[in-house]
């Protein structure tokens, strides 16, 4: 007989679910793979106190395995209190699907994925997110009913990064506001980081707005196109955090709000379409608030795109869809005041809200 010993830097794969960090008594975990497409997938469905989990899917290249897996947990839950704040009947889900957008996706790919949405029976709702296009949606639908942000011309919502770039457009009008007095952009400089779908449409709000916009990708063509398109300035530092400028909009991947990056950050206001901004909630949302700096909190000001696609659930028009992505402003604001009067981090009052909601919700269907 032999005993293993585990080393203490693998401790952390003996509950690889239930122990991860970012496990938050999330109600389902599943694991899709299918050896013929090469899908390989993870769907995270963190609660459905409010309706059914609807969030988007994720193609990404993770480094391993851990990474896709603490990515899902984390977006779910954050799907879970965007919906809630935005007064939406949804609960939160996300999906992550291991592999590069680029090269390895595929149609038979994506119908596959589709079936496994499907064997949830409506638990679960997909739709896009990074990586993914509308037109992926529309062959997941091929499959499940499960699925928004089809296609127009197919009776759905469209591209969502519109509406999610308008949102967040509203939350740093808010956020500028608060900080600065006034809610207009005009002259202030602002820097964004990541310009994939939501991240142009953001950029061509603030230029139309009069901002001074400087613009930072990983994609030098995609950089230099929308650059010249808007006339943005290219950053071509060294140091991206630390640059002089009075908003950082971080709309690429999350966490970039780091114990590396909060000492350098310049900036007064964060306001940004990505989500799970600070990789540690408590500790940097803290730190952000010694240092002056007023946070927007993500889950709230990127909430215009699953707004967008819940249209084609709750069958709104596209006037209230607008009208609720607006009210992100009025909702940002009252977060702020929370905020001061608590003498909290603006993303604790923003979760101690959307926490609200979902617990007399609970408490309702318990006393039914």
């Amino acid at each position: 007989m032999t005993t293993d010993i585990i080393n203490s830097n693998e401790l952390h794969k003996v509950d690889p679910v239930f122990g991860q960090i970012s496990f938050d008594g999330h109600e389902q975990v599943v694991f899709c793979n299918d050896k013929d497409t090469g899908l390989k997938a993870i769907i995270g469905i963190h609660n459905t106190v409010l309706g059914p989990a609807l969030g988007g899917t994720r193609m990404w290249k993770y480094a391993n395995e851990w990474e896709a897996l603490n990515d899902v947990l984390r977006l779910s839950r954050g799907m879970s209190f965007k919906s809630s704040i935005s007064g939406l009947n949804l609960g939160g889900g996300k999906a992550v699907i291991i592999g590069d957008a680029k090269t390895e996706k595929t149609p038979e790919l994506m119908r596959k994925f589709g079936e496994y949405v499907n064997s949830l029976s409506g638990k679960y709702i997909t739709a896009e997110d990074v990586g993914m296009e509308t037109n992926d949606m529309d062959t997941v639908r091929e499959v499940t009913p499960y699925v928004t942000g089809i296609s127009e011309s197919k009776g759905g919502s469209g591209n969502p990064s519109p509406i999610t770039a308008y949102g967040v457009f509203m939350g740093m009008k808010a956020a500028a506001k608060h900080k600065f007095g006034v809610d207009t952009l005009a002259g202030k400089r602002v820097l964004v980081q990541g310009i994939g779908h939501v991240g142009e449409v953001l950029v061509q709000h603030l230029t139309n707005e009069g901002a001074i916009v400087t613009i930072s990708d990983i994609n030098e063509n995609r950089l230099h196109e929308v650059g010249s398109k808007y006339g943005a300035k290219i950053f071509s530092g060294n140091d991206l955090y630390s640059l002089d400028v009075d908003i950082y909009a971080p709309c690429a991947l999350g966490a970039t709000i780091n114990d590396e990056t909060i000492c350098k950050i310049q900036a007064k206001v964060i306001a940004g379409a990505a989500n799970n901004q600070l990789a540690k909630e408590v500790i940097h949302g803290k730190l952000l608030k010694e240092k002056g700096i007023l946070y927007a909190p993500d889950f709230l000001i990127n909430a215009g795109g699953v707004i967008n696609v819940y249209s084609e659930l709750a069958n709104l028009t596209s006037a209230q869809v607008m009208e609720k992505t607006e009210n992100i402003y009025n909702t940002a604001m009252d977060i702020f005041t929370l905020s001061d009067a608590q003498n909290i981090t603006t993303h604790q009052a923003a979760l101690n809200i959307a926490q609200k909601r979902i617990d007399d919700r609970k408490k309702e269907l318990q006393n039914k």
